[in-house]
């Protein structure tokens, strides 16, 4: 048993440690600052680490003392001690802790080195970027056509927009939210395990695929063919990450100086994806509510429909988004204990806590 924690430990450790690693060196090879990009949020980093951890804490005791303590004061105190004792031993706060701090080193390594991604490859000038080969690839799969316009007319450009515009945008609080729960409520302590690392190489994937294959996507590349849809919050994001990214190439935007932004922009592969396809995968594997499920799977659908409606990603990125979710869930299963069976599923967790006992046949 102390085995299998320690191969859970190393492998979330070791690529959060790589990841970091990366992040510093190309910062100082290339000069360029190492920034966290959700830096304006809980403040700095040395407060922001101990607040999601507090924060974490918090999410599990404050409701659940609420509703059964019926919002009695004498009788919240007996259920906050019988949660921690029962439920935040040693073995879940060390899962918290590492899958929470791991996650933050790997994600803010990704966006680090994402922006750095067009000095280390030396693609400055978009027409260097494979746009152009993964845009023919397009038009081969949809018969002439370009994905985005032809969805544009097969589903309209208003109340599609703004559908989708949602689903895409989803995304942002499901990584933490995703992440929080299987960390804080995965019923075995190993599921907490597999889905933070997964999700750490899953990012990390991520980035190895943008250096070896730098593209814009469409809408940045090929934006003609997006102009028409409903102004939507995504049509808001896609304007800011285009100022973002000339402000990092060029110093400005505009004439005006834009200190400590980081380039979001890349196309190849598709994170938005594999992460959907990562949750949806560890519903399928570790919930038993099957309309939960189909709620993830369904997200995930919509997801990668949404990202070739708005231009964001080709064909190719979404497949690679898919290779690197199936990856990762392996991977992050494989380090962690999990036995698969002979077609992929993984029903017996081998890392447990000690009140959960190995499932056997």
């Amino acid at each position: 048993m102390a085995a299998m924690h320690r191969r859970a430990y190393v492998t979330l450790i070791g690529v959060a440690g790589v990841m970091g690693a990366l992040a510093v060196t190309v910062s100082v090879i290339y000069d360029r600052p190492l920034l966290d990009p959700e830096g304006s949020f809980l403040g700095p980093t040395w407060l922001r680490l101990p607040l999601l951890l507090l924060g974490a804490l918090l999410l599990d005791l404050l409701p659940r003392t609420l509703w059964y303590s019926r919002l009695k004061p004498s009788a919240m105190p007996p259920l906050v001690r019988e949660r921690l004792r029962t439920h935040w031993s040693r073995e879940r706060l060390t899962l918290v802790a590492l899958g929470v701090i791991c996650f933050y080193i790997t994600y803010v390594s990704y966006r680090n080195l994402k922006s750095a991604l067009p000095f280390v490859r030396d693609f400055t000038d978009d027409s260097q970027m494979f746009d152009r080969e993964l845009f023919a690839v397009d038009r081969v799969l949809f018969f002439g056509h370009e994905p985005g316009p032809f969805l544009h007319d097969l589903l309209g450009t208003h109340v599609a927009a703004w559908g989708l515009s949602y689903i895409y945008l989803w995304f942002l609080p499901l990584v933490p939210l995703a992440l929080t729960a299987w960390l804080v409520w995965s019923r075995n302590i190993s599921f907490g395990y597999w889905f933070a690392t997964s999700q750490a190489i899953a990012w990390s994937l991520g980035t190895l695929s943008y250096y070896l294959l730098p593209t814009l996507g469409p809408v940045f590349y090929f934006n003609a063919g997006y102009s028409d849809l409903a102004h939507t919050p995504t049509t808001d994001l896609i304007a800011s990450l285009k100022r973002s990214r000339e402000a990092v190439l060029y110093g400005d935007y505009n004439g005006v100086e834009v200190l400590g932004t980081v380039n979001s922009v890349a196309g190849f592969a598709s994170l938005h994806v594999a992460i959907t396809l990562l949750v949806a995968l560890m519903v399928q594997f570790t919930l038993r509510n099957k309309v939960i499920k189909v709620v993830f799977w369904v997200n995930f659908g919509l997801t990668v429909v949404a990202t070739l409606y708005f231009g964001w990603h080709y064909v190719a990125d979404d497949i690679a988004g898919v290779m690197i979710a199936f990856t990762a869930f392996y991977l992050g299963g494989v380090a962690t204990g999990q036995r698969f069976d002979r077609y992929g599923t993984s029903t017996h967790p081998t890392t447990t806590t000690s009140k959960v006992p190995v499932d056997v046949d």
